[in-house]
């Protein structure tokens, strides 16, 4: 059975978290692909609410394997404490595991990342400080250790040693204290005494699920205008959530990625610096911000919130080749007497753009051009169909299909579970 790709369309935080929870109930393994601690993905259901920020959102199945993949970079110390905070809720742990390929995050590496983000004065570029820039630079610098290196002693004993030879010198000309290399391993250890079992080559498990026609989910985190590569760099982040790196980050071959699924909420939500070109710094942005309850699941800092950005989906359908979307939070527009959507970008020589995204420094310059829809005013929270959805409803999220060129799969009208149906 092919495996289905779901990934953040917008700039992160689009509810993928909820869409995941859905789907897993029928998924034989879930596997995250890339990124870090540093982004949430927000779950309620009989457990609960969960903010995760490494553990698939599979984990609520006990019946679905749940693998932190290759293309991760993996802070213990976070690890262990959401599992304590799900292992309080409830919730069996026995399908967790971490590939030995995932890279270790360690303390010093949040100790540079904010040193280097308080350098940058006033261009600072929004970094969380949990020091997931800095651990997928040395990954690419090949000087990072890895989760199994934890298996292997002496191994990561030589490879901590020769990273704190640059680190410490990083760290000192920045301002702050070495690390001691003695502690730092000593940590380790203890990491390896409480989550060695855990940590395996997880390509052998993800080759006889593929074998079996298991139905595999591979789940990503932010989203597709936070992509080091494809997003407003460089205010992203240091990997790829785009479902060309999945099959890389999960251990597929890049075959088997039939079914891109596209999420995003029905208005425009950013946390973070850089453009961000339909934001609302009025009376409706601060409502969709109240109503949507919208803050960092990980940070709880304040979203920017804007209207739904037409340019930017169609952006990411296309650069993805997303098969369907999955929008959430429709419940949240219920009282608008009318909404907007984005369907172009003016420049500043006054030409519009609708089928690209211009770079950074234009993006920072361009002026949103607005379709204006009538709002339904009523609430759609009990609605578990399609066509139960009001007309003006309807007509809203089938203009956001036209822009982004694919079909609408599935919406979501609340936060439970249950207030998820399939069009």
């Amino acid at each position: 059975m092919p495996a289905i790709v779901l990934l953040g369309a917008q700039w992160g935080d689009e509810g993928k978290g909820r869409i995941i929870d859905y789907l897993a109930q029928e998924a034989d393994v879930v596997i995250r692909f890339q990124g870090g601690d540093n982004a949430g993905h927000t779950v309620i259901n009989a457990f609960g609410k969960h903010a995760l920020h490494l553990i698939p959102s599979g984990i609520f199945n006990p019946r679905t394997q749940n693998i932190i993949g290759s293309g991760c970079v993996v802070n213990p110390q976070s690890l262990l404490q959401e599992m304590e905070v799900l292992e309080a809720s409830g919730v069996e742990l026995e399908n967790l595991w971490v590939s030995t390929r995932a890279q270790l995050l360690m303390p010093y590496h949040r100790e540079l990342d904010g040193l280097e983000e308080a350098a940058r004065g006033k261009d600072t570029i929004g970094t969380t400080r949990r020091g997931i820039g800095p651990a997928y630079a040395d990954k690419a610098a090949r000087v990072g250790l890895r989760m199994g290196d934890l298996l292997q002693p002496g191994w990561l004993e030589r490879r901590l040693a020769n990273a704190l030879r640059t680190v410490n010198r990083k760290i000192e000309l920045l301002g702050g204290t070495p690390q001691d290399g003695d502690v730092l391993y000593a940590l380790c250890m203890g990491y390896r005494e409480n989550l060695g079992g855990r940590i395996i080559d997880t390509l052998p498990m993800t080759r006889r699920a593929v074998q079996q026609q298991k139905q595999i989910l591979l789940e990503g985190q932010l989203g597709v205008m936070r992509d080091l590569d494809w997003g407003i760099y460089p205010y992203v982040t240091s990997s790829n959530p785009t479902a060309a790196y999945a099959a890389s980050g999960a251990g597929l071959p890049a075959r088997l990625l039939d079914r891109v699924l596209g999420v995003v909420k029905a208005y425009s939500t950013a946390v973070g610096e850089g453009p961000f070109p339909t934001e609302l710094h009025d009376a409706d942005g601060a409502r969709l911000r109240e109503v949507g309850s919208e803050f960092g699941a990980t940070t709880g800092r304040p979203r920017r919130c804007g209207w739904f950005d037409g340019v930017a989906i169609g952006y990411a359908a296309w650069l993805n080749g997303m098969t369907g979307l999955a929008i959430t939070k429709l419940d949240v527009l219920d009282g608008f007497e009318s909404l907007k959507i984005c369907v172009g970008y003016q420049l500043p020589d006054g030409v519009v753009v609708a089928d690209s995204m211009p770079d950074t420094p234009v993006l920072l310059q361009v002026t949103p051009v607005y379709e204006v829809w009538e709002g339904w005013r009523c609430s759609t929270a009990g609605c578990r169909r399609w066509e139960a959805l009001p007309s003006q409803a309807r007509a809203y999220l089938q203009r956001i299909s036209e822009l982004a060129g694919i079909p609408i799969d599935y919406v979501s009208v609340g936060a439970a579970r249950g207030q998820v149906f399939a069009v």
